[in-house]
């Protein structure tokens, strides 16, 4: 089973029709709203209810579910790209394999079954080994992800990639409807009132707008690599000191003072023994950053500010959303 990227200079008999799946989720619903906007390409979403997220009134609804394959038969009819953004996020690694892998494989059979041209996922950057990662491009990172959300995840792409598809690796997304990143800084801020290390990790982070842009973009363009990996991040990280200063200043929140080890860090929060916890420090203690320039130059496009020039736009929005 293999995707047509291309038209090949011959003219395009099928009207484009783009099906979205996570379309009201946090990084969907942006890239719904930019699919709608003007005279682009006919645009369906798949929900599990009858009714469009805001700012894409103009979409085709169709119900369905990802862990029921019979629910998927016909939404790919007509449709010339898949932009599957649906993801299970939490949970025991059965529910997640239901939606992250059976689920996409169900939804790779439906596209191949009605001759989709093209199929494009949106994966993570937590499927790689946990252990400093500095600046590496697509390819030269050992995947070996340890949750399992992140393992069942790699299961999913890792089809769509042997279908020819491609699949999108953002590491940190931030922006309107974040309830993940932004939300558990500022608890972790409020438990842990120091620098870890000097803040001195270096990040990837990239805003939802810009990301849902790069795959809006993606979606309209004549052809696009099929049965590779792209990263999805602004090509210049930030620092946690950065990302800690600059999130703390906007929400009116206290800076953390002093500086303690990973180690002694975990030893105050109480979670030396707790994988959990540990991982999320990771996340602001280790180097995690990655060459994201393939995907810049494919699409031709800006990623738009760095987080510190940036954040305050969304800052109003968290405010309300934390009840700060």
């Amino acid at each position: 089973m293999t995707w047509h990227h291309g038209t090949g200079g011959r003219q395009q008999l099928t009207p484009e029709r783009i099906l979205v799946t996570g379309g009201a989720g946090f990084v969907g619903s942006h890239v719904s709203a930019l699919l709608s906007a003007g005279d682009g390409p006919a645009l369906r979403l798949l929900t599990h209810h009858r009714h469009a997220p805001a700012g894409a009134d103009a979409a085709e609804v169709v119900t369905g579910d990802l862990t029921d394959p019979a629910s998927l038969r016909g939404i790919c009819e007509g449709v010339t790209t898949v932009l599957h953004l649906a993801a299970r996020i939490g949970g025991t690694e059965e529910e997640c394999r239901a939606v992250n892998a059976e689920g996409t494989r169900a939804l790779l059979a439906e596209a191949a079954r009605a001759g989709v041209r093209r199929f494009v996922q949106l994966g993570t950057a937590a499927v790689y080994r946990d252990v400093p990662h500095r600046g590496e491009a697509e390819g030269e990172l050992e995947e070996r992800p340890s949750s399992a959300t992140s393992v069942t995840r790699l299961e999913g792409e890792r089809m769509v990639l042997a279908a020819g598809g491609t699949v999108l690796r953002p590491h940190l997304v931030y922006g309107r409807g974040d309830i993940w990143l932004v939300p558990a800084l500022v608890q972790l801020m409020g438990r842990l009132p120091n620098w870890v290390d000097g803040g001195r990790a270096r990040i990837s982070m990239i805003s939802v707008d810009a990301l849902a842009g790069a795959v809006a973009d993606l979606a309209r363009l004549p052809e696009v690599p099929g049965g590779q990996v792209l990263h999805a991040s602004h090509p210049e990280p930030v620092t946690s000191r950065e990302l800690i200063t600059t999130v703390g200043r906007a929400l009116g929140m206290p800076l953390p003072e002093g500086d303690i080890t990973l180690d002694e860090a975990l030893e105050r929060m109480g979670a030396a023994g707790d994988p959990a916890t540990r991982r999320r420090l990771s996340l602001l203690t280790t180097d995690h950053w990655y060459d994201s320039g393939a995907l810049w130059k494919l699409v031709g496009a800006g990623p738009g500010p760095r987080l510190p020039d940036g954040f305050e736009a969304y800052a109003p929005w968290y405010r309300e959303r934390l009840g700060l």
